[in-house]
């Protein structure tokens, strides 16, 4: 007799019926007869005896509200056929699809998400609304600070005239221009220490550059952060001195290769000249070449004091003055990290440096 699938094993579960081998057995070649049912028996009492009496069942029954009734049989053969029927489920489940018409689960984004998200952004915007810095010469000039930004714009043109960075010259015949602009930055002080500062500084617009013409190499290398790391563990280990220096006007000090000329700085167009353009002699900031030419002059200076450029990292320098005294030198665009075991040393580098 069949009673079942086993758990783990490919086949039957039986029952032999067979006299002294009644015990379950699992096998795969079985042959099912259904017109036949196990342990069927047929009656053999005589058919003109009479039937026994049946014996009386006793059942409970709940006393029927005889009210509710009447409402029932007063109800129209028309609102019973219509209490009768019953919606054509099939109709309405034949266009179904899991995949279109399920029901959507609500998204929640990450609580990590959300309230970050909204003061990170109202920083933003409230920087926006409260930025009080000129985006053009004309904004500038404009603004109720246009003394202030009139002054830092006068301090930087007098950086570049100091520094030779261009000459003026009239303009070759077929030479494309590079552009230029000012950008405007104010940088908060103190309260009670030191005003806010207000700074200028002219760009070359690079995009405006072709290479090949205005440009060829402009990589530039900086110290590895190993190298600082192991600076500093030195620094640590040894009880070495440490300095940091900052570079101003760090790419105005790049020589150029290229012959580079530039529209005059809006505002400051040289009276009587105002056709003529600068010729540039030195880098300026916005240049692609700019900061591959002051690494290569800085380079160079340092060959000059006689300093050693490592062969491991191209922006650490090293020089033994005596074998007992040292001074080693790290570079990162224009920020400098100085440190030896005798001060007086970084003194000396110090003020060659400037």
């Amino acid at each position: 007799m069949f009673i079942g699938y086993p758990e783990g094993v490919k086949g039957y579960k039986l029952w032999c019926l067979e006299d002294g081998h009644k015990k379950c057995i699992i096998s795969r070649d079985v042959v099912f007869n259904e017109s036949e049912m196990a342990y069927k028996t047929t009656s053999n009492t005589n058919k003109g005896q009479l039937d026994p009496a049946p014996e009386k069942a006793m059942f409970e029954v709940e006393p029927t509200d005889t009210t509710q009734s009447k409402q029932d049989d007063n109800i129209p053969p028309e609102e019973e056929c219509l209490e009768g029927t019953q919606p054509d489920v099939e109709d309405e489940t034949n266009d179904y699809l899991l995949a279109r018409d399920r029901t959507r689960r609500q998204i929640k984004p990450p609580k990590k998400f959300g309230y970050v998200d909204l003061m990170a952004f109202s920083l933003v915007a409230a920087s926006e609304v409260w930025d009080d810095e000129p985006k053009s010469y004309k904004a500038a000039m404009a603004s109720k600070e246009k003394l202030k930004w009139g002054k830092a714009m006068d301090e930087e043109m007098k950086s570049l005239h100091d520094n030779h960075t261009w000459e003026l010259v009239k303009k070759p015949v077929g030479a494309k221009l590079v552009s230029c602009k000012w950008v405007y930055k104010m940088k908060e002080g103190i309260p009670g220490v030191e005003h806010d500062r207000f700074k200028a500084r002219l760009v070359a617009r690079g995009f405006t550059q072709r290479e090949g013409i205005d440009y060829n190499d402009v990589f530039s290398p900086v110290v590895k952060h190993k190298s600082i790391r192991i600076l500093l563990a030195m620094v640590a280990k040894f009880d070495l001195e440490l300095e940091q220096m900052d570079v101003k006007t760090t790419f105005l000090y790049g020589e150029l290769e290229e012959v580079i000329y530039m529209r005059q700085p809006e505002g400051y167009e040289a009276k009587g000249k105002e056709d003529h353009v600068c010729k540039l002699n030195k880098s300026l900031y916005g240049l692609k070449q700019s900061p591959r030419q002051w690494n290569k002059r800085f380079d160079d200076f340092m060959s000059r004091i006689k300093f050693n450029r490592s062969k491991y990292d191209s922006c650490v320098y090293f020089k033994f003055i005596t074998p007992n005294t040292f001074v080693f030198l790290l570079l990162y665009v224009d920020d400098i990290l100085l440190t030896s075991n005798d001060k007086s040393e970084l003194t000396m580098i110090r003020v060659s440096l400037k």
